[in-house]
This record gives structure tokens, C-alpha cells and sequence, in this order.
């Protein structure tokens, strides 16, 4: 056997990409068969499962996207890789529905038959849904969520939950199919794959979705953006002029004019439902999520700017924003913000008072705060008194969230005119905050009304979480960084009246801080 030829041979045990493109045959939206080389979406969640599988030794990801992206040809692919070469392992694809059950088996089936015979396993007993390859013991199957028994009853190394948004059922197939493979030291060289498009909040899915981004799950999360898609453009008519709209949108995500032809034609094709095409073709991970759901307060396209921008120079009074984790899974969130950029937000989960008292004053001594603004609703208070009993009084200010605003005309209480200053900041451009799934999925998250004086109402944290929406800890740690102005030669008390020279803001003297 030459050396070019062995080199070859175990490229394909161990390069999926390599594999893929000499060994894996796909069926393009022309017709015909060409290889499978991977797209940008691709090349990014292979990179994601291969990094889990040095860094841990298996692989937990949980994918939003959009519609045909690529993401099931991938994982299809890689169960045919990893089954087709190893002894004794399963492989277990789930969809929501007959005719998708049939589709994928259908692209199982296309990637066995064109497999060169030099990696082209032979095949024992085969159905409809199954393929057992005899000589390695090893199978690969595919089911659909509507049968409630699906799964069950055997030990899987490979899981790809297919539009798991859309399961009936989906808590029961989390018990059977998700149980049956390993755990803990038995757990290596597994995978998981759980991908789907939204299909609004509170179900199984958004519920795995928001415990991933803020780090409570194993899976990590993976968003997919449309625009990822290359075919997701058309040809840029004659005359072509966006509105103030698209305007936004295109400058938000950095789209081309090809790529909003396509978006313009698309919400056409839906019957000019915006909503729809965000759930069905999302820009941001909230973006899917907000499209069943009222008007988010702080709108997508402000944050995703945020996001993206870079190089803003920090300026103005540095300051701390501190929620305390009062239950539940609620976590305890801290950010700092400096004039018009946020470099920082961190959350920590199961920490008791003393434990969040001590990572603030390691914040105070690194970072040199003006203020430190700490949500004291319930157990904050207790996290006040500490801080003051070690010499921090003068700096640290007790909020509550149910007090009176600075501006009563305007907004309901303090919580909703925090919220409302933070939303007025990330208007202002240019602003900068971290670019993080968890921190933009929080401050998109609440919806808003109107109470009869027509003051901003935010939505209750009991509210949103009986609609699925977890506690937005890291939103509201930001929002408390804009609880009262703060003047930059004010480190050491606070005064009313002060101006913020961050922002032109001007406390009146009626205002009075609750300091705990």
C-alpha cells in the first residue's frame, strides 16, 4: 500500500470534513448527487463537537437555526461516520413526524449505498427505518416523536433529536430516548445533538435552549443564523432602495443588499408576516424565540448592534450592577459598565450571601467602582448590610426594584425606568456590551404595557416565567448600573442633584436612594 494511500485511509477515520467530501453523497437543491462539502453552518458546529470531544470527551450541543440550513445532512453524516468504523455502538435519530422520519432514513440510506467500498460497511437485516451493519455490530435507526415509546429499551453512543421544538411528547422522549445514552464516566466518546427551528417559548425545547445559554445544562448552545445560508440571496433588481426597517436590519447583522432581496422576497412569500420570518429565518437566538410572543421591551436589533460593535472607548464614572439570586434558578449576576461600553457581565449559580458578598468586593478592589447599585429586593438586603458592615456604605446603594422612579410620569416604578434608561443607552449609538448569547437572550426576553396613566409597565419576572422564560439575572444586573446618575468625582457618597457627565442625566433633589 503506497504512503499516500494509507495517509488517505486514515484521514477518513479521523477528518470528518475530509471524509464527507470523498466518501458522502448528497442530493443538492438541483437534483443530481455531488459530494458533501461542508458550509459555513457546518464548518462551525463540526468545530463546536470537535472541541467538546477534546476538551471533555463527548459531545452535548443544542442548535437554533433556520430552515434548511444544513444542520441535519451534517449530523446524518457524522452518525454514518462514527457507526460505519466503530464496533458495537448505536445510533438513534428522533424526528417530529412521519414524513421527516422518512426523509432522513432516506439520506441515511443514500450515504451507505455511495460509500466507496473500501469504508463501505456490509449490511445485515435492514428495514424501513433501521440499518444493522453485521460484521461491527453496530445499527443506525430512525423514529418519530409521535410513538411515545420511541427510543427506549436500549444503551444509544449517538442521539440526534430532529426539530425537537415540534415533539409531542417531548418531556417523555427526554426520560426515554436522552436516558438511554451514557452518563458520567460511561459518557465518553457519546453525542447528543438536539436541533430545531423555534416554535415560540415555555416548550421542552426553549426550556433546553435557555438552560444551555446560561450554562445550568451540559448541552451547549449553538445558534445559526440564516444569513449563514449562501443561497439565501438573489439578484439585486434595478431601483432597489430599503426602508428605515431594513436599513437597520442590514446594518444590525452587516447583510448584504443581495441578502435583503431575499429577506423582502421571503416575507412576501409569508404573506408579509415579519414575525414569522423571524421564527422561521432568525437573525439572533431571541429573535426565534420573541416571534410568538408580545413586543420585547429592548428590541433585537439594538442589542445585536451592541453586540457587534467594537473598539468604543470606555469613559465616565465606572459602575457596578449587583442582582442577587433570591430563588429557584435564578442566578446572581454582575456587570460593570464605564460610559457607553460594558465589558464585563458574569452570573454564578448557588452562591449563598457571604459567597456574593465576597466576589463584589473582589470587583470593588480590581475595578475601582464610583458605585455599586445592588438590587435589594428581598435577600439583596442582606448583601447591602454586609457590604456597608466592611466599610463600603458610602459606595454601595440598596435599589428597589418596587420603588419610586426618578421620572414618575414615565414609568411605573424603578424597575421599569432602569429597564427604560438601558434601552435609551443601547438607542444612543455607539454602545458596546459583550457578545454573548445569554446576556442578549435576558435583556430581549421581557415584554411591556401600559398601566391607565400611560407609564411604562415591565413585565413581571412571576409573568415571564409562567410563559418559560427563565429570570433575566444578566439583564437585570445591567439595568441596575443605570438605577441613578453617577458623577465621576463621586467615589465616595451620593448626593442628589449630581450630573452623570456619561450621559447629560440630572437627578432631581425630590429623589431619594434607597440605601438598604
Amino acid at each position: 500500500m503506497s504512503q499516500a494511500l494509507s495517509q488517505l485511509q486514515q484521514q477518513l477515520r479521523t477528518d470528518f470534513p475530509v471524509y464527507g467530501e470523498v466518501c458522502l453523497k448528497i442530493k443538492p437543491k438541483n437534483g443530481g448527487l455531488v459530494p458533501f462539502k461542508l458550509n459555513k453552518a457546518q464548518r462551525h458546529i463540526h468545530e463546536v463537537a470537535e472541541r467538546q470531544l477534546r476538551e471533555r470527551g463527548y459531545v452535548r450541543i443544542i442548535t437554533v437555526k433556520g430552515r434548511q440550513q444544513g444542520l441535519s445532512t451534517y449530523i446524518e453524516g457524522r452518525l454514518m461516520w462514527k457507526v460505519s468504523h466503530r464496533f458495537g455502538v448505536r445510533a438513534y435519530i428522533l424526528t417530529h413526524e412521519q414524513e421527516a422520519t422518512s426523509n432522513l432514513f432516506e439520506m441515511a440510506e443514500r450515504y451507505y449505498q455511495n460509500l466507496p467500498s473500501a469504508v463501505k460497511p456490509v449490511a445485515g437485516a435492514a428495514n424501513a427505518k433501521e440499518l444493522y451493519f453485521s460484521g461491527l455490530d453496530s445499527g443506525y435507526k430512525v423514529g418519530t416523536a409521535g410513538n411515545r415509546g420511541a427510543g427506549r429499551s436500549q444503551t444509544l453512543q449517538y442521539f440526534h433529536g430532529s426539530e425537537v421544538a415540534f415533539w409531542p411528547h417531548a418531556q417523555e422522549h427526554a426520560a426515554g430516548a436522552l436516558q438511554a445514552v451514557p452518563k458520567g464516566s460511561m459518557a465518553q466518546g457519546t453525542e447528543v445533538w438536539l436541533e430545531s427551528t423555534a416554535n415560540g417559548v415555555g416548550n421542552f425545547f426553549h426550556k433546553q435552549w435557555q438552560l444551555a445559554v446560561s450554562g445550568q445544562s451540559d448541552f451547549e448552545a449553538v445558534f445559526i443564523p440564516w444569513f449563514w445560508e449562501p443561497g439565501y440571496s438573489m439578484s439585486v433588481p434595478d431601483g432597489f432602495h430599503m426602508d428605515d426597517e431594513e436599513r437597520a436590519y442590514a446594518e444590525a447583522h452587516d447583510l448584504l443588499p443581495c441578502q435583503m432581496v431575499w429577506r423582502r422576497a421571503k416575507i412576501a412569500e409569508l404573506d408579509g408576516d415579519i414575525e414569522l420570518f423571524k421564527q422561521e429565518y432568525p437573525a439572533t437566538a431571541d429573535e426565534a424565540f420573541r416571534a410568538e410572543t408580545d413586543a420585547a421591551f429592548v428590541p433585537g436589533p439594538l442589542v445585536a448592534k451592541a453586540r457587534k460593535a467594537v473598539d468604543v472607548e470606555p469613559f465616565g464614572p465606572r459602575i457596578l450592577g449587583v442582582d442577587v439570586a433570591r430563588f429557584g434558578d435564578d442566578r446572581t449576576a454582575i456587570c460593570m459598565r464605564q460610559g457607553r461600553v460594558i465589558p464585563w457581565v458574569k452570573a454564578y449559580s448557588n452562591l449563598d450571601l457571604m459567597d456574593v458578598t465576597g466576589r463584589v468586593v473582589q470587583a470593588i478592589k480590581e475595578y475601582h467602582p464610583q458605585r455599586v447599585f445592588v438590587d435589594a429586593t428581598g435577600l439583596g438586603s442582606g448583601v447591602v448590610d454586609r457590604l456597608k458592615e466592611l466599610g463600603y456604605g458610602r459606595m454601595v446603594v440598596g435599589v428597589q426594584a418596587a420603588g419610586k422612579p426618578i421620572n414618575q410620569e414615565r414609568y411605573l416604578n424603578k424597575r421599569a425606568e432602569m429597564w427604560g434608561e438601558m434601552r435609551e443607552w443601547l438607542k444612543d449609538d455607539p454602545c458596546q456590551i459583550p457578545d454573548d448569547d445569554a446576556l442578549a437572550g435576558d435583556l430581549c426576553s421581557l415584554s411591556y404595557k401600559f398601566d391607565s396613566k400611560g407609564r411604562y409597565q415591565l413585565e413581571k419576572k412571576e409573568d415571564a416565567k409562567r410563559r418559560g422564560v427563565l429570570s433575566p439575572d444578566l439583564g437585570d444586573c445591567v439595568a441596575l448600573t443605570f438605577a441613578a446618575p453617577v458623577s465621576l468625582n463621586e467615589s465616595a457618597s451620593f448626593e442628589p442633584g449630581h450630573t452623570d457627565r456619561s450621559r447629560g442625566m440630572f437627578a432631581p433633589e425630590s429623589f431619594e436612594p434607597s440605601f438598604g
